[in-house]
């Protein structure tokens, strides 16, 4: 292990015993946490995203003020659910945010996990494709969403512009330089962490992995690490491709959590 950081859900609810009863704190407490790691030498802060939840939502603010308030922890998310992305407005959002925080977003984005309401992106404005699934949806997203990133003109300048353009075809502003190479796939099954592997993304890979083999999690698990450092390898990348694993950890300090998570006199 060369790194350690935390991920965040934000959870919150207004019940009287809760220490996080809106969505305020949840977001201020965030920060918070975020600067507080970084003074005890952690390496990361992530988030989650979830719609429809008392949880965190729309993570770019939050990044941004992190960022803000930090100057080396590395600030990301695990993961941007990409059914619900508009992702070239995501580029936006995203470049602003890393510039802010001055080059240190990690972003984790992935077709998501189990949710809230019932096709929730319909909600949003999307749809897949006839005879393509959410999942489908996804990746095709993740994969605009990449292509944004490097930066290059795609879009027809009007010849009677409000404001002066620059020669050729026009870019979204802001980019930021090397963020594209700071993507990371939340990866579910063997064959999406191949896939993120060909197109250049870092990989995220949790406890949501399904289950393909029947053999101990931890097996599964690097086998997946496996086959994406094989597909990366074989892809021709000329950098080294990070991986990233994560485990949930009740830390149990007082009394009161011990009485919620504890068991019994452990």
């Amino acid at each position: 292990m060369k790194k350690i950081g935390f991920l965040s859900f934000g959870h919150w609810t207004p019940s009287s015993q809760s220490q996080v009863r809106s969505a305020s704190e949840a977001l201020l407490q965030s920060i918070d946490l975020a600067v507080a790691a970084e003074q005890l030498g952690a390496d990361g802060a992530y988030f989650r995203v979830h719609h429809f939840a008392r949880q965190l939502a729309s993570p770019f603010p939050l990044l941004a003020a992190v960022g803000a308030k930090t100057s080396h922890i590395e600030i990301g998310t695990a993961v941007i659910d990409m059914r619900y992305e508009n992702p070239l407005y995501m580029a936006e959002d995203a470049g602003a945010a890393d510039i802010i925080a001055g080059g240190r977003l990690q972003l984790g984005i992935s077709r998501g996990s189990p949710e809230q309401v019932i096709d929730g992106w319909r909600y949003f404005g999307y749809a897949p494709q006839e005879g393509k699934s959410d999942a489908d949806m996804a990746r095709h997203h993740a994969e605009v969403f990449l292509d944004t990133l490097r930066g290059e003109g795609f879009a027809q300048p009007n010849p009677r512009p409000m404001f002066p353009n620059p020669p050729g075809l026009l870019r979204l502003e802001p980019h930021s330089e090397g963020l594209r190479e700071r993507i990371w796939w939340g990866a579910a099954t063997n064959a999406t962490s191949e896939w993120a592997a060909k197109l250049g993304m870092n990989l995220q890979s949790s406890t949501l992995k399904f289950d393909e083999s029947g053999k101990p999690f931890h097996i599964q698990q690097a086998e997946q690490i496996r086959i994406y450092r094989e597909a990366w390898k074989a892809a021709g990348h000329e950098r080294e491709p990070r991986v990233s694993v994560s485990r949930s950890i009740f830390a149990l300090v007082d009394d009161r959590d011990r009485a919620y998570f504890g068991r019994g006199n452990e």
